[in-house]
């Protein structure tokens, strides 16, 4: 085994590197879940979530996995044979399409190249020619984890409300919550789909819905099959500070420490900081002469960057090289783009010297596995760093 001094880089677009403020907040002893001090504590979590998915609705928090939340999207507000609309973006676009048919859903899938985010116009001569509004919802992941590519959804409630189609809009923010700007009630989403452990910075094991008044309204008459999913009975205990089933207790604790440091450090500096270190990261791609699997100037991600490997080089190969070299763990490349692809994550808990390592990580295990590579390209990244 090789001794490994020094910490391990995890710079896969999640999970992230977790703070320790979190950690040791996570560490403190379990309490009593049907007590007053548990009922303080989600209380006040349950007001100051609000600010971080943009609305002053419910937010019902899971002790589950995203896919969890994916499900209880669906399976509140639709009914067996309900048309709903998806946009294939990538492998996470296209593992939801996949739950929403398992669960009896009629899925129109909008085919996507996984290198552009969903396309308005796509979504546009659809509802037009849906004079039925036989189209119930409308699936988008706003930041598609697999390729770093972010979809425009205020251009998407820009069609709904433009073309008068009532379809409920479900919006994916699984790997851009908490690190790119997003903001449900502004945006007209019904449902926001998040999950903790990327830009909440928090391990794996809580999943959220933001629920807009009119996707509550669509409980009434939606028939899947639901118990543990139900928004209802969750949103009703949680007006007394409780659960109707056992809580992630110490992982809310994390969460009340990680809306803490998001608030302390400010919403808008957040997204800033996201920016600026994406565009850092892109510099020094094309500084490598390598290219950014994102094809839209206007889609690029904040929270990681997808990067095409030369022909006739293997993504996952360099990905071994990095992580037994450098101790180092880069995101892989998923269904269609496996081995084409590495993923830079530069999401979370993260700062100006972490990606700098990063990428000096990334470009060394580059030239040791015989990519050819321009060796500027870290530079430019620092001359980005260097910009405050």
């Amino acid at each position: 085994m090789t001794l490994r001094t020094g910490r391990h880089f995890l710079q896969i677009p999640g999970p992230t590197n977790v703070p320790d403020q979190v950690l040791r907040a996570m560490a403190a002893p379990t309490i009593d879940h049907r007590g007053p001090e548990f009922a303080e504590l989600t209380l006040g979590l349950l007001q100051r979530i609000k600010p971080v998915f943009g609305t002053e609705g419910p937010v019902v928090i899971y002790p589950a996995s995203g896919t969890g939340a994916w499900e209880a999207a669906l399976v509140n507000t639709l009914s067996p044979g309900d048309r709903v609309l998806c946009f294939e973006t990538g492998h996470f676009a296209t593992l939801w399409q996949d739950m929403a048919r398992s669960l009896g859903l009629e899925v129109d899938f909008v085919p996507g190249d996984w290198r552009h985010g969903a396309d308005p116009a796509d979504l546009r001569r659809r509802l037009e020619t849906d004079l039925t509004h036989s189209i119930k919802a409308v699936c988008v992941v706003h930041n598609e984890t697999s390729t770093g590519v972010t979809s425009r959804v205020p251009e998407f409630r820009e069609v709904l409300d433009a073309t008068g189609h009532p379809a409920l809009l479900l919006v994916d923010t699984i790997s851009s919550l908490g690190s790119i700007d997003y903001r449900h009630d502004e945006w007209g989403v019904d449902v926001t789909v998040a999950g903790s452990q990327k830009g909440l910075m928090l391990p794996p094991g809580l999943s959220f819905n933001a629920v807009s008044v009119k996707a509550l309204a669509a409980t009434r008459d939606a028939r899947l099959p639901k118990s543990f999913w139900d928004w209802l009975p969750i949103i009703e205990a949680n007006r007394r500070g409780y659960f109707p089933s056992t809580p992630a207790t110490n992982l809310l604790y994390g969460l009340s420490e990680a809306l803490d440091m998001l608030a302390a450090e400010g919403l808008p500096e957040v997204f800033a900081r996201h920016t600026r270190h994406a565009a850092a990261t892109r510099a020094a791609v094309r500084g490598w002469g390598l290219e950014v699997l994102c094809a839209d100037e206007r889609e690029h991600s904040g929270s990681l960057t997808a990067v095409l490997m030369p022909d006739g080089h293997d993504a996952d190969k360099l990905r071994k090289v990095i992580l037994e070299r450098y101790d180092m763990s880069l995101g892989a490349g998923l269904g269609k783009l496996a081995g084409r692809i590495f993923r830079i994550g530069h999401l979370g808990h993260f700062n100006d010297l972490t990606l700098a390592g990063t990428l000096a990580g990334v470009q060394m295990g580059l030239e040791l596995s015989g990519v050819p590579i321009d060796p500027t390209g870290l530079g430019a990244a620092l001359d980005v760093l260097r910009t405050p």
